[in-house]
């Protein structure tokens, strides 16, 4: 997997059921490597810390493979990398190949695959459609968090290089399944429950639809 694109956002003010709100979903190439922190990535916002940043979406990944699904739907848009609110756009990044847990080198850093992302409604209002989350939802594949283990600059052409596989997990399609499916694949539940990657938070919600036998 390869690096093609680092990205960050300056704050920027939408309007959502008449109130102003403040974004950083509206990220751009930056031309120069980014640091990626543990919390963070160094100079870029974010606006809502109850469902971006931390420990545990620490930086956002999305493959490049496929903008051109998305450039088909939405061909007015003005597309560049980072459209889909990414920090780095990956080359050959398949979410179901990717477990999470699984430990990667991107540049100097060192990161574990943590979560996928959950649409909101910035993502509709940059899409200018309520459907476009809908659409997601049902593409699923939506890219990944990770937490930073090692912070360090990731750059345009740097590798993701696997160092870890995790045992006894799940990969993030299946992950992403597990969230939005009505019948929840009660295997995958019990992984990801006791997964060390997951927030507790998500792990406690996710317990509620275990199946007592």
């Amino acid at each position: 997997m390869k690096i093609i694109s680092t990205n960050i956002a300056k704050p920027k003010t939408i309007l959502w059921r008449g109130k102003n709100v403040k974004t950083g979903i509206y990220k751009t190439p930056t031309n120069k490597p980014i640091y990626l922190g543990k919390e963070q990535v160094k100079g870029d916002e974010i606006s809502d810390r109850n469902v971006h940043g931390g420990a545990y979406k620490a930086c956002y990944l999305f493959s490049a493979d496929y903008y051109p699904y998305w450039k088909e739907l939405y061909p007015h848009l003005d597309w560049d990398w980072g459209m889909l609110g990414e920090n780095l756009t990956v080359k050959g990044l398949d979410e179901t190949k990717i477990y999470i847990g699984d430990i990667y080198k991107i540049g100097t850093a060192l990161v574990q695959i943590t979560q996928p992302r959950e649409p909101c409604f910035k993502f509709a209002v940059k899409f200018g459609s309520q459907h476009v989350l809908e659409q997601f939802i049902t593409h699923a594949r939506p890219g990944t968090y990770v937490k930073v283990l090692e912070e360090g600059f990731v750059a345009t052409n740097d590798t993701m290089i696997l160092v870890e596989q995790a045992k006894n997990s799940i990969t993030i399609t299946q992950f992403f399944e597990l969230l939005f499916s009505k019948e929840k694949n009660q295997n995958h539940l019990t992984l990801a429950i006791k997964n060390k990657a997951l927030p507790e938070k998500k792990k406690v919600k996710l317990a509620t639809f275990l199946k007592q036998e």
